[in-house]
This record gives structure tokens, C-alpha cells and sequence, in this order.
């Protein structure tokens, strides 16, 4: 794992245009409720896509006219997740990482490398290396949390409409306080994680 100076970066920059390196990013750690998504994203360097950012900088409607693009111009996206059980099954460290395991997987063209945000790598079959703040400096994996991110809002306002009164189109079950007042007053729901500290004090569990 390392930051990139601006030296790496022109390097890396040389590297895009002569091999095929996916960009990956996870969304939905934080949350206590509903799935962690993945989403591995190769470009195509000779369709370049303006405004590639950090999803978590960029307005909903921004968000969205990317992923189109992202989804039209790329060579190819993916997309993988891990469930509520899952996450409870096996930490959500290692949930995070089967999902960025499953989008690589779901690649319909193999990657010559993999780039992870953060500081750890899932098992692959492909020469993998991890980028501390790497949704800001890379592209591709700018546009894999741009995908992983418009994903997993979508589904959070469709658990809305099943789960009324926790506000999951609203905050996407991360924990507000307006959320956290909804599971003191309604409990918890299917979709919400029981490893997660908040939701086992709802249950009565132990911390």
C-alpha cells in the first residue's frame, strides 16, 4: 500500500495507456444496514471520461451522469457485493474484501492489474496492489466508487419502500441520528447488521 506522489503518478498515467489496470473501490462499510457493494472498472484510456472524482465529493445528479458514462465508455465494469449475513458472518474488513474479490471476478476482460483504494488487497488471480486515497488519484478507481456508490443508493431507497420509517433513502443506513432514533423506536429490521455496535444494543446483545 502507499500514497502517490506526482512523479508515480505520471508513471502511472504511461502505464494506463499500455496495460488494462482495473480500478476498485467498495462502498458501504460504515453503515448499519444492507449490503457492502464492490465495483471494478477498466477504462478505455482512448474515451477519457471528464470528472472522474471521489464518489463521496460529488452531488447525487453528478454521481449518476458518470455512471452512465462509466458504464457506456469503459472497457469493462463489474460489480460484486456481500450481504448482511455475510457481513455479520465474517467481520465486514473481510466482507469488504470478498466484494472487491466477487466485482473482479465478474470482469468480462482480464486485468493486467488491479488497483484497491485503501490499504488492503483481496485474494486474486492478478497482480494487486493497494492505493491509500487512490478514489481521488486514480481514475479507474474513481469511476469503480462512482458505480459502487450510485448502486448501493438505489438499493437503499428501494429497502425504503419494504422497511418505511428508518429513512434508508435518506441517509442509505449509515448512522445518523435520525436513524438511530428510527431503530429505538421501530428495532431492528432484516436488513439491518447485528455485529454492528448500535444494532446490538437495540437487541439487548451483548457489545
Amino acid at each position: 500500500m502507499k500514497d502517490l506522489t506526482t512523479k508515480d503518478l505520471i508513471i502511472f498515467k504511461k502505464l494506463s495507456n499500455l496495460i488494462k489496470i482495473a480500478g476498485v473501490d467498495e462502498v458501504g462499510r460504515g453503515p448499519l444496514a444492507g449490503p457492502v457493494i464492490a465495483a471494478a472498472v477498466i477504462l478505455d484510456e482512448t474515451r477519457p471520461i471528464l470528472g472522474l472524482a471521489d464518489s463521496k465529493t460529488l452531488s447525487e445528479k453528478t454521481r449518476n451522469r458518470l455512471a452512465r458514462q462509466i458504464h457506456e465508455q469503459a472497457l469493462a465494469v463489474a460489480v460484486g457485493r456481500a450481504e448482511v449475513e455475510e457481513i455479520d458472518q465474517i467481520n465486514i474488513l473481510q466482507a469488504s474484501l470478498l466484494a472487491m474479490q466477487r466485482a473482479v471476478r465478474q470482469l468480462p476482460l482480464a486485468p493486467t492489474l488491479v488497483v484497491v483504494d485503501g490499504n488492503r488487497c483481496p485474494i486474486l488471480p492478478y497482480p494487486v496492489t493497494a492505493i491509500i486515497k487512490g478514489d481521488k488519484t486514480i481514475p479507474a478507481i474513481s469511476a469503480a466508487s462512482i458505480v459502487a456508490k450510485v448502486i448501493r443508493d438505489q438499493e437503499m431507497m428501494e429497502w425504503e419502500q419494504l422497511y418505511s420509517g428508518y429513512g434508508f433513502a435518506v441517509h442509505k443506513g449509515y448512522p445518523t441520528r435520525a436513524h438511530l432514533l428510527a431503530l429505538q423506536q421501530l428495532g431492528v429490521c432484516p436488513i439491518h447488521r447485528r455485529s454492528f455496535a448500535p444494532v446490538r444494543q437495540c437487541l439487548g446483545l451483548k457489545l
